[in-house]
């Protein structure tokens, strides 16, 4: 059997990922920080991980064919130093890297991110084929940390997934959802700016696919959603979990802008009314078949969830 670490496995990607694992018959070694809660099932053995400080990564490898590694400090936060970034996504996955290579893992899935490709908006349609061109120190640190992977010298493949979406939304797209459900209209109808997005379902899949792949070793792909759409259709399909039509009304981008500007700057502006189309051509080559349609995903993720017992 086939045993896999998991890296971050209690976070928004780690635990459907966990759960698909299983389902699919690998063995589960899920690094963790502190206690899960929820808990995993039985078949999980768990293992204490705290990127923050410096891992003995020898007994957590022990034993392993393969590793997902998910944990970092996700998206790009200015409160947040760029040191701490260095360390955490850069420095952490190059100590694995290389305990991997001497423990004599077969294969590292790295979890990196388009913003070690790009900004939060491109004014062309990305793919694998263009330099890459970070704009802050979170994508400096993603981009940093595929180089170290790959110079460590263990098999790997480096995914480089656009924002994920899926049940419990997080972030700018749970703040957005919330916005949606207020009972008026909303002056966001003229945002015809498109998005790529990822359903957390079709991130497993891709997961699965290049730990069954091997011809998908030493490659980088970026990981899609293969239809963007506009902004103003997620605020759209968040209305309809609610139950809502659209209630969309036409304003002047240029006002909206303005105030994005002021309110956050440029970049809470470009992830407003800018657009980050990305093309998954190459990894729908390797065999990656998505699962979920877009629209119809987001709305079953905004719905509102039934309180639990």
């Amino acid at each position: 059997m086939t045993r896999v670490l998991v890296t971050g496995a209690t976070g928004f990607c780690g635990r459907p990922l966990v759960a698909k694992l299983l389902d699919a018959g690998y063995a589960v070694r899920a690094a963790v920080r502190g206690t899960p809660s929820p808990p995993f099932a039985p078949a999980v053995e768990i293992v204490d991980a705290d990127l923050a400080t410096p891992i003995d990564w020898v007994p957590l490898l022990a034993g392993v064919d393969a590793v997902v590694h998910l944990a970092a400090i996700a998206h790009a936060r200015a409160r947040i130093p760029d040191a701490r970034y260095d360390a955490i996504n850069h420095q952490a996955t190059a100590a694995l890297g290389q305990a991997a290579h001497a423990a004599g893992v077969q294969h590292v899935v790295f979890l990196s991110s388009v913003r070690a490709q790009s900004g939060s908006a491109a004014d062309r349609v990305l793919t694998e084929r263009m330099k890459p061109a970070p704009t802050d120190a979170y994508g400096r640190s993603k981009l940093a940390a595929e180089a170290a992977l790959a110079a460590s010298g263990v098999p790997f493949t480096i995914l480089r997934p656009v924002l994920i979406y899926g049940p419990g939304l997080k972030g700018n797209l749970r703040a957005l959802a919330r916005l949606a459900a207020l009972p008026l209209p909303l002056p966001l109808g003229g945002l015809t700016n498109r998005r790529s997005l990822l359903g957390i379902d079709n991130l497993v899949g891709a997961i699965l696919l290049v730990l069954q792949t091997p011809t998908t070793r030493g490659e980088t792909y970026l990981v899609a959603d293969p239809q963007p759409i506009t902004f103003a259709d997620i605020v759209a399909a968040f209305r309809a979990a609610n139950g809502r039509p659209p209630g969309l009304f036409g304003f002047p981008p240029r006002l909206i802008e303005i105030s994005a500007r002021v309110a956050g700057g440029s970049d809470l502006w470009d992830r407003i009314g800018g657009e980050l189309v990305v093309y998954p051509g190459k990894l729908i080559a390797a065999g990656w078949m998505p699962a979920r349609d877009t629209i119809a995903a987001l709305t079953a993720a905004a719905r509102p969830q039934p309180p639990s017992s």
